[in-house]
C-alpha cells in the first residue's frame, strides 16, 4: 500500500506493458516493494477508446472517445514519488505519452466492486501522433494487451539505439501497414525527424 506521508495517491489506469505479466511492469514491483504503489484491482474503460499497437508492439491507448472498445486493464494508486518515475517510463517530458484523465469501472470479469465508476488518469498517445497513428492501424483496435497482441514486442533496449523513440513512430506511420511492424533495422527517415529525444 503506497505509504508515504499523508499524501493522497494518484490513481494510474495501466493497458499495456506495466501490466502484470508484461515487460515494464518491474517498474511497478519495485515501486510497490518501496511503498510507493499498490494494486487496486482490474478495470475497465467507461467510454470505448482506441487501444492500438505501434512500433514494436508497443500499446498507445488513444484519446478518441466513441471509437475503439471498452479497454480492460490494471488500476495502481501511486505514490508523488513514484509517478515521476512513471512519468519518465512514459516520456511525458518528451511527447512520447501524455497523462490524462479517464473514467473507469471494475471489469466485468473481475471480483472487483460493481458498479462503481471512477475518474483517475491513464497515459495516452501524445496528441502530435495519434491520429495518424489511429489511421495507420485502420481504424482498429483491440479490447486488450494480452500476449496475443504483445507477440513480437521488442524490448527498449533491443531497438536501433540511434533512432529516437518519435523516430521510430513516425518510421512506423509512414511504413506499409502490411508490413512487418517489429522490424530491428528500419531505415532512418529522410529527412531525418526534427526530434531529440530518448527511447521509450
Amino acid at each position: 500500500m503506497v505509504t508515504e506521508g499523508t499524501e493522497k495517491p494518484t490513481i494510474i489506469f495501466t493497458y499495456g506493458t506495466l501490466k502484470r505479466g508484461f515487460s515494464n511492469h518491474v517498474l511497478l514491483q519495485d515501486m510497490i516493494a518501496a511503498g510507493d504503489a499498490s494494486f487496486l484491482g482490474v478495470y475497465q474503460t467507461v467510454d470505448r477508446l482506441p487501444l492500438v499497437c505501434g512500433p514494436y508492439r508497443v500499446p498507445f491507448l488513444l484519446n478518441f472517445p466513441g471509437s475503439g472498445e471498452h479497454v480492460r486493464g490494471e488500476l495502481y494508486a501511486v505514490s508523488a514519488r513514484g509517478l515521476i518515475r512513471m512519468d519518465e517510463l512514459e516520456g511525458i517530458t518528451r511527447a512520447h505519452y501524455e497523462r490524462l484523465p479517464i473514467k473507469i469501472r471494475p471489469d466485468e470479469e473481475s471480483e472487483s466492486e460493481s458498479g462503481k465508476t471512477m475518474e483517475v488518469e491513464a497515459y495516452y498517445a501524445h496528441r502530435n501522433y495519434a491520429e495518424a497513428l489511429w489511421k495507420r492501424n485502420g481504424e482498429k483496435g483491440f479490447r486488450c494487451y494480452t500476449e496475443k497482441e504483445a507477440k513480437g514486442y521488442v524490448k527498449r533496449k533491443d531497438r536501433p539505439q540511434h533512432l529516437t523513440f518519435l523516430e521510430q513512430i513516425g518510421i512506423f506511420i509512414s511504413s506499409n501497414p502490411n508490413s512487418c511492424c517489429c522490424n530491428k533495422n528500419l531505415p532512418v527517415p529522410s529527412p531525418p525527424l526534427p526530434v531529440n529525444v530518448v527511447n521509450h
